[in-house]
């Protein structure tokens, strides 16, 4: 099973646009669909949706929109009950793929909140093969929570997937490599944000194929500790490196939609493929796969298995 952690949850509210946004005027809606949101429902629902036991752990209050979302996506999910409201997230969405996302900082959780959600992660990771840890925190917790989670869940036999940014970012990896994770997926600009790198250059120089300096950047993680290091560089691809080599992936050609939540389906790809015992270079390649299935789709959407190209990315060994 593969639990995943959502700190952050919300209301997705996908908005499209019939024409392109213009500032200060008003704007047109051709439809708007509300669905559950936060990174690691996004994983979680990916999972599912390709017959993987998951369980998504979220703090949420009973009888609430998102949990009646999940039931209707079919996503097994424990809410644990808090007073705080759930953030509404919008995104909205314009014919080019251009997306814009508003989203509110999420409700307060309070000290109690926090020790009950860590001891049902740990309880739920007895008996996982992976935790993944996703998204944005909300106020309350200290900015370095997630490291006491990753420590707290080292008391069992579950790997420890994290993908968040910003200040949650850098306050685990201040604490490396005592809260290393067994991964780290950082985008572009995340990597460089930990390694001092430039996340314009990186992006740049990948879609130039050359992933040079994105393996560069990696494998200082990984020198700090972290076992795999999975960096998503957009439209040119991404990079996986651990201590056993690097390796780099160019992705299928794709009509883009919307990048909402495309980091979170190669995420799940990856521990999908992951569970199923793949070679790393497989792990990568069904990462890419996922991560531009859901490209490929509007708003929030995840992909099905019958919606991605297995074998559509292009992977190899990089040799320097």
């Amino acid at each position: 099973m593969i639990v995943t952690f959502t700190a952050n949850p919300s209301i997705d509210r996908t908005a499209e646009l019939g024409a392109p946004l213009e500032r200060g005027s008003v704007n047109r809606l051709r439809s708007v669909h509300d669905g559950p949101g936060g990174k690691g429902i996004n994983v979680s629902r990916a999972l599912r949706l390709a017959d993987v036991p998951t369980l998504a752990v979220l703090p949420s209050p009973d009888r609430h929109p998102l949990t009646e979302a999940l039931v209707e996506a079919d996503v097994p999910h424990r809410a644990i009950p808090v007073t705080a409201r759930v953030r509404t997230n919008i995104t909205l969405t314009e014919d080019d793929g251009t997306t814009t996302k508003l989203n509110e900082p999420g409700a307060l959780l309070a000290p109690e909140a926090l020790t009950v959600l860590r001891d049902a992660l740990v309880e739920h990771a007895r008996e996982a093969r992976w935790v993944a840890l996703c998204g944005s925190l909300p106020p309350g917790p200290q900015t370095d929570w997630y490291a006491d989670l990753v420590e707290a869940l080292r008391e069992t036999s579950a790997l420890i997937a994290v993908d968040t940014s910003d200040s949650p970012l850098t306050g685990l990896a201040d604490r490396m490599p005592g809260a290393a994770p067994d991964l780290l997926k950082p985008n572009a600009y995340e990597l460089a944000q930990l390694t001092g790198a430039d996340g314009d250059l990186l992006e740049t120089a990948a879609e130039a194929g050359d992933f040079g300096p994105t393996v560069e950047a990696a494998r200082r993680l990984v020198g700090r500790g972290v076992t795999y290091v999975l960096a998503t560089l957009g439209a040119a691809g991404a990079v996986l490196a651990s201590a056993d080599g690097a390796w780099t992936a160019t992705p299928p050609k794709i009509v883009p939609i919307s990048t909402v939540g495309a980091g979170d389906s190669s995420l799940a790809g990856f521990l999908l493929a992951h569970v199923r015992g793949d070679s790393p270079a497989d792990c990568l390649r069904t990462a890419v796969a996922y991560g531009s299935g859901a490209t490929a789709l509007p708003g929030t959407t995840v992909p099905r298995p019958d919606q991605i190209d297995p074998l559509g990315a292009s992977v190899a060994a990089y040799t320097n």
